[in-house]
């Protein structure tokens, strides 16, 4: 592995190695400083909360330097072109993670870019966060196969990679989407593929009280995102019944829990009740990024 652009780029060996490691810095945080010297440039085209802080963050407890690049500093595809700015910035820093609308923009910053490039989030992918929520699951579960998640809402990024990821793992996926906002065949059939191999089971049901029945995790993600703002009305109607609620949990085995990768918007895909509840772990989840990102950073930058 030498860019981080989805998960079908990686194994079920990579992903383990990953999870140990992103164990290992959560343990002793401070532990490793193998990327002083290193600097580390941050092409977001979209905002972020999460992203941005975490990677941040986790460059600094390294002992690297970012350099956060926004929206206005560099206009990709309009001011210049993508593989100019990758040529660019690869005699400059040692790694890039990019945050963009376009899933083809981040593969053609990989082509050619002479350093490794992480996707931080695109359109069809955000593979950071997948590597998260297994490391979260298995923190909680001790295991990842033979466990069960339930998915109701979108089918976006999020679903993509952790069908992807869960696949490659052996955990089982259950997915309820409205009609039109199913994931893409493509990865579906990806994910088919890898969960016959590892023993997992991947469908898609009709409705969300399947994906939750007997689940050991509900996940969801918000109705609109960033970009989608003019189909906000049409989402919420389309929508509507795909909720994580106190009904729905009951569904799911006793112990489950509850994800979101966040920014949530409560009342809408999950109601307040349910994540500030005790089987919440979406705040687990949202620390989980800066010690997986860690990982990340050291594997590709070959320190590990």
């Amino acid at each position: 592995m030498t860019d981080l652009l989805s998960l079908q780029d990686v194994t079920a060996g990579e992903i383990e190695r990953l999870l140990g490691l992103a164990a290992s810095l959560k343990r002793r945080p401070r532990s490793q400083r193998t990327l002083a010297g290193k600097t580390l440039a941050l092409v977001f085209q979209k905002p972020s909360t999460r992203t941005r802080v975490s990677f941040e963050v986790g460059i600094y407890q390294l002992g690297g330097l970012p350099i956060y690049l926004g929206p206005d500093d560099i206009q990709l595809g309009v001011r210049e072109e993508v593989r100019d700015v990758a040529r660019t910035l690869s005699r400059y820093v040692d790694g890039i993670v990019m945050r963009t609308f376009n899933q083809a923009q981040v593969e053609e910053m990989a082509r050619y870019a002479s350093v490794p490039v992480i996707n931080g989030l695109s359109d069809q992918e955000h593979p950071c966060q997948a590597l998260s929520d297994l490391f979260t699951l298995r923190e909680r579960f001790g295991k990842l196969a033979g466990l069960t998640l339930g998915y109701i809402g979108d089918g976006n990024n999020v679903l993509h990679s952790l069908l992807e990821g869960c696949s490659l793992v052996g955990t089982h996926v259950q997915f309820a989407t409205p009609n039109g906002y199913a994931p893409q065949a493509s990865t579906v059939r990806f994910a088919s593929a890898h969960a016959r191999r590892s023993g997992a089971k991947v469908r898609r049901v009709t409705e969300p009280a399947e994906a939750a029945q007997g689940a050991d995790v509900l996940y969801t993600d918000v109705w609109t995102s960033m970009g989608q703002e003019g189909q906000s009305r049409s989402r919420k109607a389309a929508f509507r019944g795909f909720q994580i609620n106190a009904r729905l949990l009951r569904l799911a085995k006793p112990k489950a829990v509850v994800m979101h990768c966040l920014p949530a918007h409560r009342g809408e895909e999950i109601t307040d009740e349910v994540m500030e509840g005790p089987r919440s772990i979406i705040f687990d989840q949202a620390e989980n990024r800066l010690h997986m990102q860690k990982a990340i950073l050291l594997w590709l930058l070959g320190k590990n």
